[in-house]
């Protein structure tokens, strides 16, 4: 008799156990199946009229801003990309033309001081006149060097260097 009776006991625990899985699996079929189908369904079942809304009318562009010019190591000539950004700086000049510009002439870290700030001199008076000659007034535009003084991008290493060697255009 006792056996009989553990029998039954466990045959009754196994029994709500399985029940127990059932109902966890039933509403994992719940929540995976017949939510989002019900969702769905009521979505279409709408009556009103689904109107796409009006699309947004881009913003005018902006006049290009001044942008900086890059430069070799140890050169104040102009690279072939600089040619367009010059082109785009003269444009925005001619477009504000009661605008004055400083252009900044900078450096990396490598050399000396006094070679550097020298170096960032001619840098910004080549690219002064290179706007010269795309038709910018020449006493709209002042030059001031800062060799290595202030960097773009903090780094010894020849990504940062190449940010560094830079003509930076500053409106006033």
């Amino acid at each position: 008799m006792c056996r009989v009776s553990a029998f039954f006991a466990v045959s009754t625990i196994n029994k709500r156990e399985k029940k127990g899985r059932i109902m966890k699996s039933s509403m994992s079929l719940l929540k995976v199946l017949v939510m989002p189908s019900m969702l769905f369904l009521g979505a279409c079942a709408c009556k009103s009229d689904v109107v796409a809304p009006e699309p947004v009318k881009p913003a005018a562009a902006p006049a290009p801003a001044l942008g900086d010019v890059f430069y070799d190591f140890d050169q104040a000539s102009l690279r072939m990309d600089a040619a367009e950004q010059l082109k785009q700086n003269a444009a925005w000049m001619q477009g504000n033309s009661s605008k004055r510009v400083v252009i900044e002439g900078h450096c990396d870290e490598r050399g000396t001081s006094e070679y550097n700030m020298a170096l960032g001199e001619r840098r910004a008076v080549t690219a002064k006149e290179s706007l010269v000659n795309l038709g910018v007034e020449s006493d709209r535009m002042a030059t001031v060097s800062y060799g290595e003084e202030r960097p773009f991008s903090a780094g010894s290493n020849e990504e940062a260097w190449a940010l560094n060697r830079r003509a930076h255009f500053v409106e006033e």
